[in-house]
């Protein structure tokens, strides 16, 4: 709910306002404090354009995304993707047409994350084990 919130760029009070409660009634609705009722939540889902499925995501085995083994993962991507900067990079690569460069994106940044201090990172992206860069590509 707040991932979503945020990507749209709404504030708390905002969401409160559309959905007829207090901001803090948001904070509580967003840390799991309180529950919603199925109407409430039902305006939320259109509020936040998704599907209500969207706001009970699973795994595939059926354990909440939420579930304690996941939970501290989950805090780490849903805090990283609240920030201006993983709200950018997620806005900049939807926008990206190409499953392809989409796909060598998702590989580099990967072996990027593997790399074991930033004494050790490559001069070069050549350098990366499984990274081709194309010609003529300048990289800042």
């Amino acid at each position: 709910m707040k991932l979503r919130r945020k990507l749209l760029g709404l504030s708390q009070s905002a969401l409160a306002s559309a959905l007829g409660v207090t901001f803090q009634q948001v904070q509580k609705y967003e840390k799991g404090t309180n529950r919603m009722g199925a109407s409430r939540l039902l305006v939320l889902a259109n509020i936040l354009q998704v599907t209500p499925a969207f706001l009970f995501a699973q795994e595939e085995d059926g354990r909440s995304i939420g579930a304690p083994q996941n939970l501290i993962e989950t805090d780490k991507i849903t805090s990283f993707l609240a920030t201006r900067e993983g709200l950018e990079i997620n806005r900049a690569f939807v926008s990206i047409a190409s499953p392809k460069t989409r796909r060598s994106i998702v590989a580099l940044v990967v072996a990027l994350s593997h790399e074991k201090s930033a004494g050790d990172q490559p001069d070069d992206l050549q350098d990366i084990e499984g990274i081709a860069t194309a010609p003529n590509v300048q990289f800042l």
